[in-house]
């Protein structure tokens, strides 16, 4: 049920927004990309780790929350001069991935309308610079990719939220 409303929430943020195909990036991309791409009935493209397809265009190295990383690859008949793309991703952090994604559209005359995750940390977007954490704001600019928006469907606020659980629960393992 959770999964289906997922999807149901992203189709129908972008159903009418004109967009030619819906990208996914390696590898969870490729479990939420599909199934918005059969609702919008628009084409799917996986946005593949260097060395997974032939016939590929690499984006240059990009570096994530947990290090450096080789360049993503799409097959170069995929995307074609003015598409408008839907970029799709379970998690943003840093936006080193989404980066790389956008790059890759960029490089074959598409355009990105928007890149959707279902979660957004937004503690990368712009930290203060004595945080030490990377800045997604300062890595799209440098890229100029900085007019590309970015949504999440939840935010880490989400999900630092404590639980509390009823007095006296116990988990004996059973569906109540």
């Amino acid at each position: 049920d959770v999964f289906q409303q997922i999807v149901d929430i992203f189709v129908e943020r972008y159903k009418e927004i004109g967009i030619d195909s819906v990208a996914g990036l390696d590898a969870r991309g490729f479990i939420l990309g599909p199934p918005i791409a059969l609702a919008l009935k628009k084409p799917f493209i996986m946005m593949r780790k260097q060395g997974k397809m032939p016939n590929s265009l690499s984006s240059d190295e990009y570096t994530t929350e947990y290090g450096k990383r080789s360049g993503l690859t799409v097959q170069r008949d995929k995307i074609k001069k003015g598409d408008r793309v839907l970029i799709i991703d379970d998690l943003v952090a840093t936006g080193g991935t989404l980066s790389s994604a956008i790059n890759l559209v960029h490089m074959l005359g598409g355009e990105v309308v928007d890149c959707a995750c279902v979660v957004e940390l937004k503690m990368f977007i712009d930290p203060p610079e004595e945080s030490g954490l990377p800045s997604r704001t300062k890595l799209f600019t440098s890229q100029n990719i900085n007019h590309v928006p970015v949504w999440g469907l939840i935010s880490e606020d989400v999900l630092t939220v404590e639980a509390a659980l009823p007095e006296g629960y116990l988990d004996d393992g059973e569906e109540h």
